[in-house]
């Protein structure tokens, strides 16, 4: 759909479609504004990997009402967007059962990747925030225009308290890929980092399957119960 790669599943009388946006806020922007101005949806959700801007184990489920924007940085924070609905009240009263209340609240996102633990702790001090990411601003502003709720669903890859193994931020500008291998050649290291890293994100990964798919089986059991409604003594 407009150069939008989608992959529509069906569960329950319901679809649900899901979009590979890439990483940052531009390909965000670009893929979810293409998407809602051509098909109307009854909730989005920015689904993913995140760093936890909170004391958490690895894999654990992060789940945001509303995101900040922060700029470069760090100085420049915009007014939280939230987007409620009742689809996504229902996702959310799933959640509250599942998690503990610590784990709900806001989200930030930035315009590049966050290593340092000293500088993930200085975006929790004033952000307030649970939990970091890339994208789920630029999809909530979209979604707010398009007037779609919006909740962001994310899994805790790495976390408060640890230093990212190499600026990541190299590999994300099309002349950085040299000087990212060549930090990781320099840094032997860096690929026992890089491991741990894999495995965080394998669990973060598994996760979000199990939440999405109680979620799913949830939404098809309240669907056929409004098909079949049944008497109550």
């Amino acid at each position: 759909m407009d150069g939008v790669q989608v992959i529509v599943c069906a569960a329950g009388g319901r679809e649900y479609w899901l979009v590979r946006t890439g990483v940052g806020l531009e390909n965000a922007r670009q893929v979810a504004s293409r998407l809602l101005a051509h098909q109307s949806f009854s909730l989005a959700v920015s689904t993913g990997f995140a760093c936890a801007l909170l004391t958490v184990e690895v894999g654990a489920l992060l789940v945001g009402c509303d995101v900040v924007l922060v700029g470069a940085q760090g100085s420049e924070q915009s007014c939280a967007i939230d987007v409620p609905g009742i689809e996504r009240d229902a996702l959310l009263g799933l959640v509250e059962g599942a998690v503990q209340s610590t784990h709900i609240g806001r989200f930030v996102s930035t315009d590049r990747i966050i290593g340092s633990a000293m500088e993930k702790g200085k975006f929790a001090r004033t952000t307030g925030a649970i939990g970091l990411d890339m994208e789920s601003a630029a999809l909530a502003i979209e979604a707010q225009r398009a007037q779609v709720p919006f909740v962001i669903v994310r899994a805790a890859s790495d976390l408060l308290d640890e230093n990212l193994p190499l600026d990541f931020n190299l590999f994300l500008r099309p002349t950085g890929w040299l000087k990212g291998i060549t930090a990781v050649l320099g840094a032997p290291s860096s690929l026992w980092g890089l491991g741990r890293l894999r495995r965080q994100s394998q669990a973060a990964a598994k996760t979000l399957t199990r939440f999405f798919q109680r979620y799913a089986a949830a939404m098809a059991i309240d669907e056929a119960e409004e098909r079949s409604p049944t008497d109550r003594l």
